[in-house]
C-alpha cells in the first residue's frame, strides 16, 4: 500500500489532468512538529492523546520503508552499545 494520496488538481478550465501527490508520512511529520511546538501548559489532555495517536500512525507508515529500517538499525545499535556499557 502506498503512503501517498493522489488527488486530481481542480481547475476552472477544462482540467489539465495534473496530479498532486502528498506523502502522508511527511504530512504527519509536519503536523507533529507544529503540535509539539506549543507550550506544554497550553495543551489539553485531548491534545496530548491526539498527538500520541498521530505519532503512532506516523510510526506505522514509516516502519516498512527503507528509512524506517535504517532508524530501527540505528536504535538497535544504540541499545546494544548501552547494554554492553552497563555490563
Amino acid at each position: 500500500m502506498s503512503a501517498a494520496f493522489r488527488r486530481e488538481r481542480l481547475g476552472s478550465g477544462g482540467g489539465s489532468g495534473r496530479l498532486l501527490t502528498i506523502n502522508v508520512a511527511v504530512l504527519l511529520v509536519i503536523i507533529v512538529f507544529f503540535r509539539l511546538r506549543r507550550r506544554t501548559e497550553a495543551r489539553s489532555r485531548f491534545d496530548e492523546k491526539m498527538t500520541v495517536v498521530i505519532v503512532l500512525a506516523l510510526g506505522v507508515l514509516i516502519a516498512p520503508t527503507a528509512a524506517g529500517q535504517k532508524i530501527l538499525d540505528v536504535l538497535n545499535q544504540l541499545v546494544q552499545g548501552v547494554s554492553h556499557a552497563g555490563s
